[in-house]
C-alpha cells in the first residue's frame, strides 16, 4: 500500500490488479488497473513531489514498473530492467523527483533516473543482498541499506564503497527509517524484538533501544514532534500491534489504534489539509481492511520532547476552538464496502476515545457547575495526578515527567463558572521556571470557563 503526496489516493497491490482508493470518499468505490504478471509486487510507492504527483513505481520479482493514474485511469509506462534477482525495496528520492532507488537480492543498489530508463545511473556494490533502502531526508547525496543485521550508508557520489557501517542487530532488520531533521540520525527495527536509534557518525554503540516482546515489522518516525509509529508482528492475530510512541520515554506507547483484526501490513501519513493541526494515519492490514485514524492535536502533543512544550502552539489552538468535527463516523456495519473480488474492504475511520469524549461534551453542552466540570475531566492522563475536592470547591493537579516537577492548587469561587475566574497557585515541589508559571497562570485567567480543563491539558 502506498499513499500518494497529496493524500488524496491510495494504491493496494495485488497479483492481478492494482486497486486506487480515493481516500476523500473512500466508499464510492476503487478503480482497478490490470496487470499481467505471475509475480506478485514487492513493492509500491508513490512519487513524492508534488509536479510528479500521479506517478507510483511498483517491483515484480526483477523488473520496476512505473505507473501514472490521472482522471480516474491508469496505465503502465516504462519498466526499468537490470536486477539478475528479486527486488526487495524501492524508494523516491526525497529531493530529486526523477530517481529512484532500488535494493536486491542480487547485491546491487541501483539509483535511476526515470529520464532515462535504459540502465541505472549509479550502482552500488554491496557483496551481500539488501532487504531495505532509503534515501536520507536532508541529505540529497546519502542513502541506507540494510543486510540481514547490518546497515550501510552510502554517498551517491561515492558509489564504490558504503561510506560507513553500521552492525545494527543480531537478526533480520525489517524495517529502516531516517529521522526527518536530522541527518545523521536513523531508526532500525528487526526480528530480535527491538528498535535500536543511531547515529551512524558514532556507529558502534546505539543511541537509544526499543525493546520489545515480539519482532518488529516497522518503525518510523512520525511526520510531528518527537513520535515514532512501530507495526509489531504479535504472537496471536488479534494482539494490537500499531503503537505511537515518544522516542525521550520509550517505557510505555502514548497511544495505542485498536481496530485492526489482523497484523497491519503497511502504514502511512496524509498530508494535511490546509488550515488543519490534525493529521491522518492509513492503515492496511492482513484483515483486509483500509483505515484512516485521526490523530489530534493532544496526541502529538504527547509526542513532544518535554512535557510543557508547545504551549505557545496549545494556547494558539485553544484561541480558535474549532465546531466540533461532523465528517467523522464510527465504524457501521452498514456501511462497509466489499470489492467485487472480495479482496478489500474500505472501512471509514475510527475516531480516537479522545474525539468520542469530545462529543460527549458537546451533546452535554458546557459545564454549568463545578461539580459538572470535574465529572468531565480525564484523569487518566500519563504522569498528571488529579485531586478533586467538590465540597472544598479545590483541586490539585500534579505533574511529574522528565526532570520537571510541577504541582498546582486550584480554587474555585461560589459564582464559577458564571463570570467568576478561579485562583491558580503553584506550591512545592515545582521545578519549572519564573517565565514558565506565569504562561501557564496567563492561560488559566484568560480563558475561565475553561481553566481546569486547560489547566490539565497544558501539563
Amino acid at each position: 500500500m502506498s499513499v500518494d503526496c497529496l493524500g488524496q489516493h491510495a494504491v493496494l497491490s495485488g497479483r492481478r490488479f492494482l486497486y486506487i482508493v480515493n481516500l476523500d470518499a473512500p466508499f464510492e468505490g476503487h478503480r482497478k488497473i490490470s496487470r499481467q504478471s505471475k509475480w506478485d509486487i514487492g513493492a509500491v510507492q508513490w512519487n513524492p513531489h508534488d509536479s510528479f504527483a500521479h506517478y507510483f513505481a511498483a517491483s515484480s520479482n526483477q523488473r520496476v514498473d512505473l505507473y501514472k493514474w490521472k482522471d480516474g485511469t491508469g496505465e503502465v509506462g516504462t519498466t526499468l530492467q537490470g536486477h539478475t534477482r528479486v527486488i526487495s525495496d524501492l524508494d523516491w528520492a526525497v529531493f530529486e523527483p526523477d530517481l529512484l532507488v532500488t535494493s536486491s537480492v542480487d547485491t546491487y543498489i541501483y539509483i535511476w533516473d526515470i529520464k532515462d530508463t535504459r540502465k541505472p545511473t549509479v550502482a552500488l556494490s554491496a557483496v551481500a543482498g539488501a532487504s531495505q533502502v532509503k534515501w536520507n531526508k536532508k541529505n540529497a547525496n546519502c542513502l541506507a541499506t540494510s543486510h540481514d543485521g547490518d546497515v550501510r550508508i552510502w554517498d551517491k557520489r561515492k558509489p564504490s564503497t558504503a561510506v560507513e557501517y553500521l552492525a545494527a542487530h543480531l537478526s533480520k532488520i525489517h524495517g529502516l527509517d531516517w529521522h526527518p531533521d536530522s541527518e545523521h540520525i536513523l531508526a532500525t527495527s528487526s526480528q530480535d524484538n527491538s528498535v535500536k536509534f543511531w547515529d551512524y557518525r558514532q556507529p558502534r554503540k546505539y543511541l537509544n533501544i526499543l525493546p520489545c516482546q515480539v519482532p518488529v515489522w516497522k518503525a518510523r518516525y512520525t511526520p510531528f514532534s518527537n513520535g515514532l509509529v512501530t507495526v509489531m508482528v504479535p504472537q496471536l492475530r488479534r494482539e494490537n500491534s500499531l503503537l505511537l510512541w515518544n522516542v525521550f520515554d520509550l517505557n510505555t506507547p502514548v497511544h495505542t489504534f485498536v481496530g485492526h483484526d489482523d497484523v497491519v501490513l503497511e502504514f502511512q501519513w496524509r498530508r494535511q489539509k490546509e488550515g488543519s493541526k490534525d493529521y491522518q494515519l492509513v492503515t492496511w492490514s492482513r484483515d483486509q481492511t483500509l483505515r484512516m485514524w485521526r490523530v489530534d492535536f493532544q496526541m502529538q502533543r504527547l509526542c513532544a520532547n518535554d512535557i510543557l512544550d508547545g504551549v505557545d502552539e496549545f494556547i494558539e489552538s485553544i484561541s480558535l476552538l474549532p465546531e466540533p468535527e461532523k465528517t467523522l463516523h464510527t465504524q457501521d456495519p452498514d456501511h462497509q464496502h466489499n470489492s467485487s473480488h472480495g479482496e478489500e474492504e474500505v472501512v471509514k475511520e475510527d475516531p480516537p476515545s479522545s474525539l468520542l469524549e469530545e462529543r460527549k461534551s458537546d451533546q452535554l453542552g458546557l459545564p454549568q457547575t463545578l461539580q459538572q466540570e470535574f465529572s468531565l475531566i480525564n484523569v487518566q492522563i500519563r504522569n498528571v495526578n488529579v485531586e478533586m475536592d467538590a465540597a472544598d470547591r479545590s483541586c490539585t493537579v500534579s505533574v511529574h515527567c522528565s526532570n520537571h516537577r510541577v504541582k498546582m492548587l486550584v480554587k474555585f469561587p461560589a459564582q464559577y463558572p458564571n463570570n467568576a475566574a478561579p485562583s491558580f497557585q503553584f506550591i512545592n515541589p515545582t521545578t519549572i521556571t519564573s517565565t514558565m508559571k506565569a504562561k501557564l497562570l496567563k492561560v488559566g485567567i484568560w480563558v475561565p470557563r475553561f481553566s481546569l480543563l486547560l489547566c490539565i491539558s497544558i501539563y
